[in-house]
């Protein structure tokens, strides 16, 4: 069952977040998008079941309460070497070998965004959701 649909925040520059995310997660695309009278520029960014709704609102900064959007990758080898190719390098790497079923590493974006990659090494929920490491 899935659960989540969708995400939707307001970014200084659709572009900025756009290309980061075209670098990080390839498989992921626009869906669809446009210029809202009411609302300004927005983009629909994801799969066929998921998306990140952008709307630009100049000035627009990374609420203090939002820490982080969380990703799972299936290579988080292949992300980093697609971040740095596009010229973004970690905030935070601590994370790649601290837990035997999970690899993690987080990037800010152009509009100051926090997005944490997750690489999960098992299928087994247990596992993947083992805390006390």
């Amino acid at each position: 069952m899935q659960i989540l649909e969708h995400i939707h925040l307001s970014v200084n520059s659709l572009a900025a977040t756009e290309v980061f995310l075209a670098a990080a997660v390839p498989e992921l695309k626009r869906r669809g998008g446009g210029d809202s009278e009411i609302y300004g520029p927005w983009v629909h960014i994801g799969t066929d079941n998921c998306y990140i709704a952008l709307t630009e609102v100049k000035g627009s900064q990374s609420p203090p309460e939002l820490r982080h959007i969380g990703i799972v990758v299936e290579d988080i080898d292949a992300l980093m070497t697609r971040l740095s190719a596009a010229g973004f390098e970690p905030a935070d790497a601590s994370a790649i070998k601290g837990h035997p079923y999970r690899r993690r590493v987080y990037y800010i974006d152009g509009n100051g965004l926090d997005w944490e990659f997750v690489q999960y090494l098992t299928e087994d929920p247990a596992l993947r959701n083992d805390y006390s490491q």
